[in-house]
């Protein structure tokens, strides 16, 4: 009877976790394939193949009437249109994580939201003080960001044997930081809106709200006011991925039912192309940068603020938040972790990659400042992913 009990609560954890096990997964392996198409990204911008690889990613690639204003160039389309679909996957995850998953209670929530937020704004502060007075102090939100698939990659690499609490930690803490920075670029990195082209957007999204209480469950007519929604904030002047995360975030899920919901089904289909493919591809387009500046780029005040944000402000915000959190009696350390695991989850979280590359775009212009940025982004996230893993190699010499 005792093994009948303890088989039928063995599966019933087994349920409840299994979908976040089937995300660490997916995030966790494609860090490695993303990891190898930024390195092709840089051996094509830094080779014979550089004019190419620029060439094909400056093609335009009109579609639709003029006035829609989608005569865009690839590499374009692949930050505004393939990064939608990405924001819409970062949508779902989100809602489920939040309905049913790790965010679901107030108890659980409140140390990984709570270290998040410290661990965008010690970064965005840190950043802000290096390029203060000067027209680079717009790129304030590139260290804020953390890349869950980096991150949790190389936390399934270097520290297998840290209990399941610090990948639970950080991936809900890479989640809150995913929508921290959705926020940032919405209210700070967009410009010379049109609030007709928005209304229209707005209207759109409210749409997908009624076809969520009409308990529709069929995705056509959603994807229909989500591409309305995607064309509308692109002429509002307000980033299309937006309305990828807003629609994500709109996708009817079932509390009874969860496995057949429309939420569940779109997340199973579209969470390895996300993973596996278009995070790749973002990375081939954007993680091309020539190498010619050196460290002249890296010590630049734009590269200075990103390194020490990401270095040194992210796991510094985590990390304090945390502390504070556990010395006010809030929130415990997760459960059979140490401190320096907790220290090495929070240097992790310095890999910004992806997202720190995607508000780079956004924040800057300037093709010096923007190659300034790209390589330091690398940088920083290649030494935070050495921070973390020598962190976590030695924390068996700690009791603590």
């Amino acid at each position: 009877m005792r093994k009948k009990i303890n088989n039928v609560v063995k599966s019933n954890v087994e349920l409840l976790t299994s979908p976040f096990m089937t995300f660490f997964r997916h995030e966790a392996s494609s860090g490695i394939i993303l990891l190898l198409f930024a390195i092709l990204a840089l051996v094509l911008a830094n080779t014979s193949l550089s004019t190419f690889y620029n060439e094909v990613l400056n093609t335009q690639m009109p579609l639709g009437p003029a006035k829609w204003h989608l005569d865009l160039t690839i590499l374009y389309w692949i930050n505004d249109g393939l990064m939608a679909i990405f924001f819409f996957v970062i949508g779902l995850e989100i809602k489920r994580e939040f309905l049913f998953g790790e965010l679901k209670s107030l108890s659980a929530t409140i140390l990984p939201i709570s270290a998040a937020i410290g661990g965008m704004i010690v970064p965005a502060i840190l950043y802000y003080l290096v390029n203060m007075g000067q027209d680079t102090v717009s790129g304030w939100g590139i260290p804020m960001a953390t890349d869950i698939a980096f991150s949790l990659g190389i936390l399934a690499i270097a520290a297998s044997g840290a209990p399941r609490s610090i990948a639970i930690f950080l991936t809900a803490l890479a989640i809150v930081d995913d929508l921290g920075a959705i926020i940032v670029i919405a209210i700070f990195y967009n410009s010379n809106i049109s609030f007709a082209a928005l209304g229209i957007g707005l209207v759109a999204l409210l749409g997908a709200f009624i076809l969520n209480r009409l308990n529709c469950r069929n995705f056509l007519p959603y994807l229909l006011v989500g591409l309305i929604a995607w064309v509308a904030f692109l002429n509002a002047g307000i980033h299309p991925t937006i309305a990828g995360v807003c629609l994500g975030m709109l996708i009817p899920a079932d509390n009874k039912n969860h496995e057949n919901s429309l939420l569940h089904k779109l997340e199973h289909k579209l969470e390895p192309w996300s993973a596996y493919a278009i995070m790749p591809i973002f990375a081939l387009a954007n993680a091309g940068v020539t190498v010619e500046g050196g460290i002249s780029d890296i010590l630049s005040p734009i590269g200075i603020g990103i390194i020490l944000g990401l270095c040194i402000g992210k796991p510094l915000g985590i990390c304090g938040a945390a502390f504070i959190l556990f010395k006010l009696g809030f929130a415990k350390m997760p459960e059979g972790a140490k401190t320096t695991q907790l220290i090495g989850a929070g240097s992790l979280g310095g890999i910004g990659f992806t997202m720190s590359l995607f508000i780079a775009s956004l924040a800057f212009d300037n093709a010096s400042y923007l190659a300034s940025a790209k390589i330091s982004i690398l940088c920083a996230s290649v030494l935070s992913g050495i921070l973390g893993v020598i962190i976590f190699k030695t924390s068996k010499l700690f009791k603590a």
